[in-house]
């Protein structure tokens, strides 16, 4: 099964745009504890707070417009899809609760909120990607 339906390049223009949105909303959380430890903070919070965060905002508003283009094939009903959602909420309330006042700040409980926050997102991102590419309770998961 492709990743992206072959349904209209609209669709699939969007389907690329949620990719790269995914990119920039999890590549740079591999870089956080280097730049931390780098002293790099202030470099730090403008790339989470410019990219990361929005990034991941606008990886949702394009995965809801993929939902809403395809041909009853993903509703909000299915597991894989309502999953998705409670990862993506999940994602947000860690990046927004646990990394972004972690950035700045070097105290002890900082450096717990910021190894909370971004091992939240990997575990995130690995949940997402297993429901994207097997998609359990949809119309073509197994």
């Amino acid at each position: 099964m492709f990743a992206i339906l072959q349904i209209s390049t609209g669709y699939r223009i969007m389907g690329l745009l949620h990719i790269i949105a995914a990119v920039a909303a999890f590549g740079p959380v591999l870089m956080y504890p280097g730049l931390k430890k780098a002293g790099e903070t202030a470099t730090l919070a403008r790339l989470h707070m410019r990219v990361t965060f929005p990034a991941l905002i606008v990886m949702w508003v394009l995965g809801m417009g993929l939902a809403g283009m395809s041909e009853d094939a993903y509703k909000v009903s299915q597991t894989w899809m309502a999953l998705s959602i409670v990862v993506w909420a999940i994602l947000v309330v860690a990046s927004w609760l646990l990394i972004r006042p972690a950035i700045t700040d070097d105290s002890p409980s900082a450096v717990s909120k910021m190894a909370a926050g971004s091992g939240i997102t990997h575990l995130g991102l690995v949940i997402g990607l297993v429901l994207m590419i097997w998609k359990p309770g949809g119309p073509l998961g197994s």
